[in-house]
């Protein structure tokens, strides 16, 4: 089984106003609300593929009831803890003359309840499973809650996934992850200076696995992505041709369609070509791709 963790989940309200003016009335000319969050985008886009999985994290109020009902409603299996107060958050992407993003906090989280998301994970994961720890943490929460997390279980037992940035990737590397996938610019910020030559991108991935990571996937948008794998194999292809529309979610869909295609056969070519079509699938729309927009990506890539 793979399980899917959001602590921070969220609904996601799309909008565009053509002429935003700050002070005054303003008025929609197109508007959408979709279910949010790295872990999230990595159950939905493994529930497409026909891959068993089920995202767990902490929703609350009438916004979690609705995170909970629409992954639901996309087939999408949930364990998730329901908080006793606040609500979850709703992020707000304004798109005009130019994009706007503002981020809701979410609800606290209290170290009671973090201590039951402990228990009902440890309870959860079997010998064979895959967890997927993606996205950032909320204030409320220990910051060290990865490692907590990675320090529980066994890593050579449980294949363990990593998407997450800065110090929060680096910390989780000496408990040996199974994969991790930082961008290229989380890849540059952990080493601080810009990567744009291959041979340095390969290079600091490699350095990566040194510090524990097992595999290191960077995605790098329309540039496509390289896999470093722990044989020592490197693997690299560009992005699918195609127009970008929307670049969220396009990372999670990468991981998700990774596991997919790694899991069919224990391949990392086939999990490596599957992640490339799966990311590039979501660019190309608005929303997360759909196994037809990833198959039919990865026929003509």
């Amino acid at each position: 089984m793979i399980y899917t963790v959001t602590f921070n989940p969220s609904l996601d309200y799309s909008i565009r106003i053509d002429d935003f003016k700050t002070g005054v009335l303003n008025r929609t000319s197109y508007e959408e609300i979709r279910v949010g969050g790295k872990g999230i985008n990595v159950s939905i886009v493994l529930t497409s593929l026909g891959v068993e999985n089920v995202a767990l994290g902490f929703i609350a109020g009438f916004t979690g009831e609705e995170i909970e009902s629409g992954m639901q409603k996309l087939g999408c299996k949930t364990s998730f803890i329901h908080l006793p107060h606040g609500f979850s958050r709703i992020n707000v992407k304004l798109s005009g003359e130019q994009e706007t993003e503002m981020n809701g906090m979410g609800p606290a989280v209290s170290p009671k309840t973090v201590d039951q998301f402990m228990l009902r994970l440890q309870r959860l994961l079997k010998p064979g499973d895959t967890l997927v720890l993606s996205g950032s943490i909320p204030h409320s929460m220990p910051q060290d809650i990865y490692e907590r997390i990675l320090e529980t279980i066994d890593t050579n037992e449980i294949r363990v996934v990593v998407d997450t940035s800065s110090n929060l990737l680096r910390r989780t590397l000496a408990f040996h992850p199974f994969l991790i996938k930082p961008n290229l610019m989380e890849l540059g910020e952990l080493f601080e200076r810009s990567l744009v030559e291959y041979d340095d991108i390969v290079g600091c991935a490699k350095h990566l696995q040194e510090e524990g990571a097992c595999n290191v996937l960077v995605s790098m948008g329309s540039e496509g992505a390289i896999l470093v794998t722990e044989e020592g194999q490197v693997f690299s292809a560009p992005a699918p041709a195609g127009n970008l529309v929307d670049s969220i979610g396009a990372g999670d869909s990468m991981v998700a369609g990774f596991l997919a295609g790694y899991m069919e056969r224990g391949s990392m070519v086939d999990g490596f070509a599957k992640g490339i079509a799966a990311g590039s699938a979501t660019a190309y729309k608005a929303g997360l791709a759909t196994r037809e927009e990833i198959a039919a990506i990865a026929q003509y890539s």
